[in-house]
């Protein structure tokens, strides 16, 4: 746990939220993975063109005499009709289907690193607070060590409050564990060995973007489904394409009484009788198509349910945050001065000044905690959860 604290906190490098994506986006394992297989279905286009192999015979025997005599033929049978069309049509539309299937991927990865900034820069917000406590509660100690001195108070005041201070410490070194676990998230979700840590003028609210909350979601949702009955189409278009012949061309020679060269060629027609096989593909494909129908209405449903519980739940937050923003924190602040210039005064005892203090730092903790769940909220509203199944 030490090291892990270290490794955080040495050579450290701020990274802004767009540089982090961007770099996720280069670097992420799946992203790579989705690209080579692109890359194969786009390859796999060459394979539309599909001959039967050629067929080599050799026949030596006694045909019509006593003779031993050779023959030798060749026979290559070629794809009629659209077969071709609908096999290179069908590669085409599996390689737009992974490209559809990486923008998925892409948005689920934006979201993951944009919560793990966030959640950073809440550990840091904490920090932050920790600081200001501990600052406090250091210049109580040094007010209650001179009112004892000066025996205007008990020790009781001295011991309390250095063990606020011990306890603020120790809070701190928890806070360092906290900040160098969020760190490693960040960069699990980048998907580098540098030591990057979010920038700290970022502010620590999240920009979020209003009307824009669900239409990249709906459109990755729609785009995926559309292109896999796409892929469905074309697929039972390429099993009733089987259902044609194949036509063939042959050449032959022959010896007849190990002298007389004889050569020909031949013709002819591959005729599937038994085509009930591709026919009950296609027909299977056709259902594949109203699944994927069925699934994209699903989760067009799902989202709007989820679009309107995030929005409630955003909304809810939101108004919460303002709170704090506009009263609360302004209401910390002036506690803190009245209660610290009260108590050097003397016009305030000790437990009154604890218990205004304590009142204070609590508005304060409620106010980074409202800030983080509105993040959150704003977050999950910006980027939807896509049930891809």
């Amino acid at each position: 746990m030490f090291l892990l604290v270290c490794t955080t906190t040495f050579a450290q490098q701020k990274i802004s939220l767009e540089k982090a994506l961007e770099k996720a986006k280069s670097n992420n394992i799946d992203l790579k993975i989705a690209d080579k297989e692109i890359e194969r279905q786009t390859v796999l286009k060459k394979t539309a063109f599909q001959p039967d192999p050629l067929q080599v015979q050799y026949q030596g025997g006694q045909f019509n005499s006593a003779d031993f005599d050779h023959n030798v033929s060749i026979q290559q049978f070629f794809p009629l009709g659209n077969v071709t069309k609908a096999n290179r049509q069908l590669q085409e539309e599996l390689a737009k289907l992974a490209e559809k299937r990486k923008a998925l991927s892409s948005y689920e990865l934006e979201k993951a690193v944009t919560l793990a900034y966030y959640q950073y820069l809440y550990g840091i917000s904490i920090q932050k607070l920790n600081s200001e406590l501990n600052e406090i509660y250091t210049k109580f100690l040094k007010n209650a060590e001179l009112r004892f001195k000066t025996g205007e108070s008990g020790n009781i005041e001295v011991i309390s409050a250095k063990a606020k201070v011990k306890e603020i410490e120790t809070q701190k070194e928890q806070l360092n564990y906290d900040l160098a676990i969020y760190q490693k998230q960040l960069q699990f979700f980048v998907q580098t060995t540098e030591n990057i840590v979010p920038d700290e003028s970022t502010a620590l609210q999240y920009i979020f973007i209003e009307n824009q909350q669900n239409s990249k979601a709906e459109n990755l949702i729609n785009d995926f489904y559309q292109q896999q009955i796409s892929v469905y189409q074309k697929e039972a278009g390429t099993f009733k394409a089987l259902r044609t012949p194949k036509f063939g061309l042959g050449y032959f020679a022959q010896t007849i009484n190990t002298e007389s060269l004889f050569q020909g060629f031949t013709a002819g027609l591959q005729i599937p009788l038994f085509g009930g096989v591709n026919t009950t593909r296609a027909k299977a494909a056709e259902i594949s198509i109203s699944q994927s129908q069925l699934a994209l209405d699903k989760n067009k449903m799902i989202l709007n349910l989820q679009r309107e519980e995030l929005q409630n739940n955003f909304q809810k937050q939101q108004k919460n945050l303002n709170y704090y923003q506009n009263e609360g924190l302004q209401y910390a602040n002036q506690i803190i001065d009245t209660a610290q210039k009260s108590y050097a005064n003397g016009d305030l005892s000790y437990w009154s000044y604890i218990s205004f203090l304590n009142q204070a730092i609590d508005i304060k903790k409620q106010f980074a905690e409202a800030t983080h769940s509105y993040n959150q909220s704003a977050i999950e509203l910006q980027f939807p959860t896509i049930k891809n199944n």
